[in-house]
């Protein structure tokens, strides 16, 4: 597992799901979505990724919140950058959503 890699029962917590609603998420995506290979993602597959809408995503990206990349005329978000950003906001307290 690469060192920036959060375990599935932390990225649960943070993501405020069951442990067993995120693997079976896992699974059914695993062959139904994207190419796990990919070393940069799309802002709709890092959205995929952490279950957030593609709005909220590119405001993430245009805040400096998550790390991204141009790449010619396109925007990609480093595959590692998906933890790092999950690692992140378990340290900070997020005001946007209800107690």
């Amino acid at each position: 597992m690469p060192r920036s890699a959060l375990p599935v029962t932390q990225i649960a917590d943070l993501l405020g799901v069951s442990e067993a609603a995120l693997r079976a998420l896992i699974a059914e995506r695993r062959d139904s979505h994207g190419d796990p290979t990919l070393a940069a993602l799309t802002v709709v597959e890092a959205a995929r990724r952490l279950g957030i809408g593609r709005t909220k995503m590119y405001e993430y990206v245009s805040s400096g919140a998550i790390r991204s990349v141009k790449i010619g005329s396109l925007r990609r978000i480093p595959e590692e950058a998906v933890g790092e950003f999950l690692a992140w906001r378990d340290q900070v307290t997020d005001f946007d959503t209800a107690a």
